[in-house]
């Protein structure tokens, strides 16, 4: 499968049983593959970005990080797929092409993220790395452990 920025996602519980933390999201929701993740390709590795349809409980949070701290690039609130997302970068963690468990189809097409968003979102993606190089961690799980544990896959597999 020829992985792509900018498009969504769903990810195989096999990922999830290998990293262990307990900081990533549930990958099943009342049975359901979820949630659809939004994808950043840095050559070998992958960001995964969830999205969430908790619009409400989302906006809450932006809205005290904004009054706090006078903005918050860590979660948005975009339209994707016809529908308000809340597009959780804070919950951002990389992983492989191999845990793919399959592109996400709506209306038997795979769903692209139109360029404008797309653009934010790795725009406010690359702050928070940035900002995570000089002391300052606001995404949820061990980006820097669970890559390393991606990176190390690779080595073995060569």
């Amino acid at each position: 499968m020829k992985v792509q920025t900018g498009y969504l996602y769903h990810i195989k519980d096999d990922f999830f049983n290998k990293v262990n933390d307990e900081n990533l999201m549930s990958n099943h929701e009342l049975g359901r593959k979820r949630p659809s993740y939004f994808v950043i390709k840095d050559k070998e590795i992958l960001w995964f970005i969830p999205l969430s349809s908790k619009v409400e409980k989302y906006q809450r949070i932006i809205d005290k990080k904004i009054k706090k701290y006078g903005v918050c690039n860590s979660i948005l609130i975009r339209e994707i797929k016809g529908e308000k997302n809340a597009i959780l970068l804070q919950n951002a963690f990389p992983t492989l092409d191999k845990y793919i468990d399959h592109i996400h189809i709506t209306d038997g097409k795979p769903v692209k993220v139109i360029n404008t968003i797309k653009d934010e979102i790795i725009e406010n993606f690359n702050i928070m790395m940035k900002l995570k190089q000089h002391g300052i961690n606001l995404f949820f799980t061990d980006i820097d452990k669970i890559k390393q544990q991606m990176l190390d896959e690779i080595l073995v597999k060569e």
